[in-house]
């Protein structure tokens, strides 16, 4: 592969999703640990949110990956503004049916006959929604119907649904309240920790061949933290232009002024992708000494409340995993834990 810095085998910071360059942060995680649990159930619905780039289509490729197409038959929905009677033409599509022609009740009659069909042959069906906060109030509806399909005592098609944050708001209106009952397991990622952010770049460059070089400065990974809030995204995109920079400026080091010089451009370029203020997070300025000390330590108080919680969210988490035996359907290295 051509045009790649320092002896690369390729780009590691490209921002389209690759579960190749999977990084286990404790947010991802812990949805692997939801997810897992979720498909041991093998009903109702699984729901994963995350902002923009926070690594939910990175998160089902993995998933994907681990899972026996044996035993469990993934079908993947990426357009879904469309109304109730287009999404069940999508899914019978994703089931290899012809659906021309085919009217509502003709659409719900072949999908439940192809559930039932796999049933009886041990193939369960999970049907993963991508960009769930642009369903449609009939689509969500149909949905939920599909949900009720039953087969030799259990349901015949488990649903994965994946949205950005607002879709959380839009589960917690009241004509949604069956669908909600339903939700067997459900995960908002967050962005990951100042300590995450600096292992995910050495991971993603140890993955395509890294020797050493570049290396990223402690202030240049909290500036990235700082500005990026540690989305995955975000952070691959700074990250592959100061790999670039570095290269041309025959640099071994990426530092702060590095990453604040391509901040300051990537605001210009395209101002809605960063805060407002994201340069001035990125790098402290002398006269702002004072100021970032008072913020340093509301910051360092925040932190130590954010990392109490987590504590008590994985004993939370490893308390509801110990009593669930591990799930059979996927072929994991191992476990998922919180």
């Amino acid at each position: 592969m051509t045009n790649v810095p320092f002896g690369l085998a390729e780009h590691p910071f490209q921002l389209t999703p690759d579960p190749r360059f999977w990084f286990e942060s404790a947010t991802h995680k812990k949805a692997m640990a939801y997810l897992g649990y979720g498909l041991q159930q093998g009903e109702g619905f699984v729901v994963i949110t995350g902002e923009i780039g926070a690594g939910k289509t990175t998160l089902v490729g993995h998933l994907l990956n681990r899972l026996d197409p044996a035993r469990i038959d993934a079908i993947q929905l990426v357009t879904t503004q469309v109304e109730g009677d287009d999404l069940l033409r999508l899914v019978a599509q994703g089931f290899k049916v012809n659906v021309a022609g085919l009217e509502k009740a003709q659409l719900l009659g072949v999908i439940e006959h192809v559930l039932n069909d796999r049933a009886k042959k041990g193939q369960r069906t999970l049907l993963i929604v991508d960009e769930a906060q642009a369903l449609s109030p009939s689509a969500v509806e149909e949905l939920r119907m599909l949900s009720n399909f039953q087969g030799q005592g259990r349901a015949l098609v488990q649903i994965l649904l994946l949205g950005q944050p607002e879709f959380r708001a839009t589960l917690n209106e009241p004509k949604h309240e069956q669908l909600r009952q339903r939700v067997i397991a459900s995960h908002h990622l967050t962005g990951m920790t100042a300590d995450e952010v600096g292992a995910y770049l050495n991971h993603r460059l140890m993955l395509v061949g890294w020797q050493g070089q570049p290396t990223f400065s402690p202030d240049a990974v909290a500036a990235l933290h700082r500005t990026t809030g540690g989305i995955p995204r975000k952070i691959n995109a700074i990250a592959s232009r100061a790999l670039m920079m570095a290269a041309l400026e025959r640099k071994a080091a990426i530092d702060v002024q590095m990453i604040s010089q391509i901040i300051n451009e990537i605001d210009v370029e395209h101002p809605q992708i960063m805060a407002a203020d994201s340069v001035s997070a990125a790098i402290q300025q002398p006269a702002a000494l004072d100021a970032a000390a008072r913020l340093s330590s509301l910051e360092a108080q925040v932190s130590e409340q954010e990392s109490a919680l987590r504590r008590m969210l994985s004993l939370m988490v490893e308390w509801v995993e110990s009593e669930i035996p591990a799930p059979t359907p996927m072929k994991m290295a191992h476990a998922p834990a919180a």
